[in-house]
């Protein structure tokens, strides 16, 4: 069997998760705490950093682009990087766009502040509201980014769903089950989540629930 070791709440993890359920690619979840990652992790990535793949070819394959790009060559039988090589290249791009500045800009901000500084030994564990403002009025520009992609394509890349998708719905997610999104000032952005938040691959992560951070009472309902 497969393994992956990720945090429910670790957008990078939840895309591989999503994309490994697109594929139909069954795998054993191992939780694993990014404040006190376990020996077995180690003995993986040195690092610590989440997600690690371990398949079933015995193959060790670190971080959420080199494990999309794995199952994609690996696994091509759903392709999740679809069309010529100008569609691809901007699934890519928009991927890379939530992987770098949305990380960057909103969601590590809000993550360090609301979980990781919860359970963070020898500092202020106390949330900072002044950072968790400054990356929700962030969150305005990056949500205008996925409406005015949703407002000219299908999906975000083009016709067909694909990591652009998963990258974006995947740290989305988070923020909504931390009950961050104010919805009804992105109905278009709330239409395209509800489409992908419908998948059968998307199952896996609103079943989340962390008893230590519980999520908002929306966050795994579909009609919301």
């Amino acid at each position: 069997m497969r393994k992956l070791f990720h945090y429910p709440l670790c957008a990078f993890s939840r895309t591989v998760r999503i994309a490994l359920s697109e594929k139909h690619l069954d795998c054993e979840m191992v939780y694993e705490a990014p404040w006190a990652p376990s020996d077995d992790l180690l003995e993986l990535n040195v690092s610590g950093d989440l997600p690690v793949l371990v398949d079933i070819n015995g193959a060790s394959v670190h971080g959420n682009s080199a494990i999309r790009e794995y199952l994609e060559e690996v696994y091509p039988e759903v392709n999740l990087l679809s069309g010529d090589f100008q569609q691809r290249a901007e699934a890519r791009k928009i991927s890379d766009w939530f992987n770098f500045v949305f990380h960057r800009d909103v969601y590590f901000p809000i993550i360090r502040e609301k979980i990781l500084k919860r359970f963070a030994k020898d500092v202020d564990r106390r949330p900072d509201p002044a950072c968790i403002r400054s990356a929700s009025s962030k969150l305005g520009t990056h949500m205008g980014y996925i409406a005015w992609l949703v407002d000219r394509r299908s999906w975000l890349a083009g016709k067909e769903l694909s990591v652009a998708d998963i990258s974006a719905a995947a740290f989305v997610s988070v923020l909504d089950y931390l009950g961050i999104i104010q919805w009804h000032k992105y109905e278009l952005v709330k239409d395209w989540y509800v489409r992908i938040k419908s998948r059968p691959s998307f199952r896996c992560v609103l079943n989340d629930n962390l008893p230590q951070v519980p999520p908002a009472a929306d966050y795994a309902n579909l009609d919301f």
